[in-house]
């Protein structure tokens, strides 16, 4: 071992074990690949949607369709107008998300977090360069269940995210209860 100050894994005078700074190098590289599969893929179908779609509707199967729509608000076309507001929150959400990554344990939570950021920077792109000024462009939006409100690769990967993460907590919180219980006291 190296000799230095106090670890940032509480063990005095020494560096943080090998298997320490892999798992940390490794969670972070699951948040950034995961992230930068679902903004890549968000951006690839929205560009074929605004050239596909510009003039058709297409229907693929029961009430899924393909219709593109321009959103200026957030979800479901709520605060339309407010882009660059929605822009700065979209960046500083994105700023937490990724700081509190280091707090994410676990394959599957580290990847529904890459998911969740990899959707708000799709969405985030969107408003940056898909309008006449900055934070003025509008989202993507081109699938459509025509019972649920139209919604693009972004939004799907933002609540896979958001489910995968909760789910993640929940059975975290549900073993440090159960072994709460168990413990000797």
């Amino acid at each position: 071992m190296v000799r230095h100050g106090a670890g940032s894994d509480g063990h005095q005078g020494f560096a943080p074990r090998p298997s320490a700074a892999r798992s940390r190098v490794t969670r972070n590289l699951r948040v950034v690949l995961t992230s930068g599969v679902i903004l890549c893929g968000d951006q690839i179908t929205k560009t074929w949607a605004t050239a596909a779609l510009d003039d058709q509707i297409i229907d693929l199967v029961w009430t899924l369709r393909l219709r593109l729509v321009h959103n200026t608000g957030f979800a479901f076309s709520a605060g339309s107008g407010l882009g660059p507001v929605l822009a700065i929150a979209a960046i500083v959400i994105v700023g937490m998300l990724w700081y509190f990554r280091r707090r994410v344990q676990g394959a599957w939570a580290g990847i529904g977090l890459g998911a969740i950021i990899g959707g708000a920077l799709g969405n985030l792109a969107d408003r940056l360069f898909r309008g006449a000024a900055w934070g003025r462009g509008a989202v993507v939006d081109f699938i459509d269940l025509q019972w649920w409100p139209i919604f693009n690769v972004a939004d799907a990967a933002i609540t896979v995210g958001l489910v995968i993460v909760l789910f993640h907590l929940y059975r975290s919180e549900r073993r440090s209860a159960t072994a709460a219980r168990e413990a000797p006291g």
